[in-house]
């Protein structure tokens, strides 16, 4: 093999690679503090999983083994209009079922 092709590096210009920070702010999440404080407790395992039960349940199961679960999560649950599934309600392949199905 007396000609092989070689691959060539071309020189890449920086200027034109290198990211420019945006001037507009970040995304605002499309969920109140109130969720955002929920999803932090339906992702800590302290207070064991939630698969197949309300937050509510949840706490209260929390709190009946000695976990001893922030009140502010009570007071959340019990007070405010927030969503009562936690964020592994369902299984993974059935939210997607949902949502692609969702349009027709």
């Amino acid at each position: 093999m007396k000609k092989f092709y070689k691959q060539r590096k071309t020189a890449i210009n920086k200027s034109s690679t290198s990211r420019k920070k945006s001037s507009q702010p970040d995304e605002v999440p499309d969920h109140s503090e109130e969720e955002m404080i929920l999803r932090l407790f339906d992702m800590n395992m302290t207070y064991g999983p939630c698969f197949g039960m309300t937050r509510l349940e949840r706490y209260e199961r929390a709190k009946k083994w000695g976990l001893n679960p922030p009140q502010e999560i009570e007071n959340l649950l019990k007070g405010v209009n927030v969503r009562p599934e936690c964020l592994w309600h369902k299984p993974i392949h059935v939210q997607k079922y949902l949502v692609e199905n969702k349009s027709k």
